[in-house]
């Protein structure tokens, strides 16, 4: 198992393209991802003609959640979900308004150097889909920032070979996140494998994370339980609404739960010494502990044994675990039943 991280996790509320093209609806994304508490919202940077040929086909998923029927077109969907130059702008606007941070996901290097070149964003988030793109990665690696990098689809020796090249272009090793995934949406709980975040960390010596494309809260709170830095989840203003996204997505009440839960998770954690963990745990201790008491009246002078002793609340004696030692032992004084023994 991984060990949890001091570092306080990153969680993305996930808005992709649940804005269905619509600003005033990322707008609306937006003031719901900071009211839930999350440390960013995260949307989605493209151009349909440099991301997908016009030939394309929807993804199984995305033609079951659109109800498509003749028009599967990968390339007429995304261009409906493209947000402009302009729209960028607005939501960092509305981001500083509500006190949250913006990010994006850049689907092409032209944009990948809009969002961190002209727009500065704190991280660069590489796609599931850009794993394997040699040239984007390359790029990346030459930004200045650190890089959270998803894995869906992905075996390990993929992984190992995309982290090794951010490596060897400069990129520090600590600067790079690992995002376990399962790209399917909604994924089945029964394919989630968390155990493969401990596979990458060994492999890489990577930080990891989580994105949850699961439905519900659960699953981001146990990979948080297990030491994810980072945690990506989908969240739309209602799973009704039509798009490609929106079925497997939280709803505005599951996102602010599935943040309270992280954070009490993570603070839950702790340090990992066992001791008591404040004088209230510690005072609890003459309450719940047992002390030697005196099973009957006991003569001064006559032998402990174990028909004139036994073990009873309060705590405040001598512990059981002397248990030994004061068998045998003389009464030095008159003890009456459930006098604390003394010796």
């Amino acid at each position: 198992m991984i060990i949890p991280s001091n570092q306080r996790c990153i969680i993305i509320a996930e808005a992709g393209v649940n804005h269905n093209g619509d600003l005033a609806m990322a707008k609306k994304l937006v003031q719901m991802a900071a009211e839930a508490g999350a440390d960013y919202v995260k949307f989605q940077t493209f151009s349909a003609d440099k991301l997908v040929t016009k030939t394309a086909r929807q993804a199984d998923y995305q033609k079951k959640n659109l109800q498509s029927s003749d028009d599967d077109s990968q390339y007429d969907m995304l261009k409906k979900l493209e947000l402009s130059v302009e729209d960028h702008y607005e939501l960092i606007k509305c981001c500083k308004y509500h006190g949250i941070e913006f990010l994006s996901t850049a689907f092409d290097n032209d944009n990948l150097i809009f969002l961190m070149r002209d727009l500065d964003l704190d991280y660069i988030k590489v796609p599931s889909g850009e794993l394997t793109n040699y040239p984007y990665l390359c790029l990346a690696a030459t930004l200045n920032k650190p890089i959270i990098l998803s894995t869906g689809m992905a075996v390990l020796e993929e992984i190992v070979s995309a982290v090794e090249l951010l490596v060897s272009r400069g990129v520090k090793r600590s600067d790079i996140y690992v995002l376990h995934c399962t790209t399917e949406y909604p994924a089945l709980v029964s394919e989630v494998n968390l155990k493969a975040m401990d596979t990458i960390a060994e492999a890489t010596g990577c930080r990891v994370g989580y994105s949850d494309h699961t439905m519900g809260i659960d699953i981001s709170v146990a990979a948080a339980a297990r030491g994810a830095v980072v945690i990506e989840k989908h969240f739309t203003l209602d799973r009704s609404l039509p798009g490609p996204d929106h079925p497997a997505s939280l709803e505005p009440d599951e996102l602010k739960q599935m943040v309270i839960a992280i954070r009490n998770v993570q603070r839950a954690i702790g340090h990992g010494e066992k001791k008591p963990a404040s004088s209230r745990e510690l005072s609890n201790r003459a309450v719940a502990r047992k002390s030697i008491v005196a099973a009957c009246n006991i003569a001064a002078g006559e032998l402990f044994s174990e028909k004139n002793i036994t073990a009873k609340r309060p705590g405040s004696g001598l512990s059981p675990m002397l248990w030994e030692s004061v068998i045998g032992q003389r009464a030095k004084r008159d003890f009456a039943e459930n006098d604390l023994i003394e010796l």
